[in-house]
């Protein structure tokens, strides 16, 4: 289902309220990128593209919006008051924030359009904020820096989650009592294999993730052994039912055949996000698809 990105397609089939947004970018631009000026160009949305770490790349956001990224990843570590992007907080610099590298740029990609970053679809663009320092006083931070972009964000009020054209979904460090206990929230719980059967509304957790190498063996090498296919279908199915999506992190990533067939074995399952740093390199799997 192209052009109409993975959190609707959750939220809608929680019976939610539906139509949500994506994604933009700049790097080589693709033959069929859309230009919005200031040198940012938006590739096909593809709902399946989700980009780990992004903030790695020579232009954070920009680059997987370019490639149709629907899905982009953030550490961040609260630091002296302000919400730094980096994996290690070794790494930590001032200068990016959370709000200069991520949701500035999204406030100013989505004004006077609405509904969706990407034109013409209806589908949001997934921010997932991976919280690594402690999870109280971080999810204050972001809670606060997520209010300040209200007019794009997707929010929970009452239990009622009212769609926008950027869906914020908390990672790692989760404080997730006081999240359940938030009448008004900005964001949402990712959660991990062992809350699928939780009864957690896709209200509040319409995301759930997992170590590719923790439930499976299978690396890309040969054909996937019939028992791990099952487990990985009947995993999809039983999290798409309660309204969730699905995420695996830390399946192979280097360029060839292994990576192709765990990547091919993944969209047939109907896996809502395939976790990648090789932004061409998907955006060419799945236009191929």
């Amino acid at each position: 289902m192209r052009g109409r990105t993975i959190v609707g397609a959750a939220l809608a089939a929680a019976s939610l309220l539906g139509g949500l947004a994506a994604p933009t970018s700049a790097t080589p631009t693709p033959a069929s990128a859309t230009s919005l000026g200031g040198g940012v160009d938006l590739g096909e949305p593809h709902d399946a593209a989700h980009a780990h770490n992004d903030y790695e790349h020579e232009r954070p956001l920009y680059d997987a919006l370019s490639h149709g990224f629907t899905s982009v990843e953030a550490d961040v570590w609260l630091v002296d008051g302000e919400l730094l992007v980096a994996h290690d907080l070794v790494d930590v610099d001032p200068a990016k924030t959370l709000e200069s590298l991520y949701l500035d740029p999204l406030e100013d990609l989505t004004r006077g359009r609405d509904r969706s970053v990407y034109p013409g679809s209806d589908g949001s663009l997934q921010l997932l904020i991976d919280i690594k320092s402690d999870g109280e006083p971080t999810y204050a931070a972001v809670h606060e820096a997520l209010a300040e972009h209200a007019r794009i964000m997707t929010r929970s009020v009452y239990g009622r989650v009212r769609t926008g054209p950027v869906t914020a979904v908390i990672s790692g460090n989760r404080p997730l009592e006081t999240m359940q206990a938030q009448p008004v929230r900005f964001a949402f719980y990712d959660g991990r294999s062992g809350d699928l059967g939780s009864g957690l509304p896709a209200s509040l957790m319409p995301l759930v993730s997992d170590n590719w190498t923790k439930l499976f063996t299978w690396q890309g090498e040969g054909a996937m052994p019939d028992a791990e296919r099952e487990r990985l279908h009947a995993f999809v199915d039983q999290a798409h039912a309660a309204g969730y999506r699905v995420r695996f992190w830390a399946t192979p990533d280097q360029p060839g055949a292994a990576r192709d067939a765990v990547w091919t074995e993944l969209a047939d399952a109907g896996v809502d996000h395939i976790n990648t740093d090789d932004l061409p390199g998907l955006d060419a799997f799945l236009s191929a698809r």
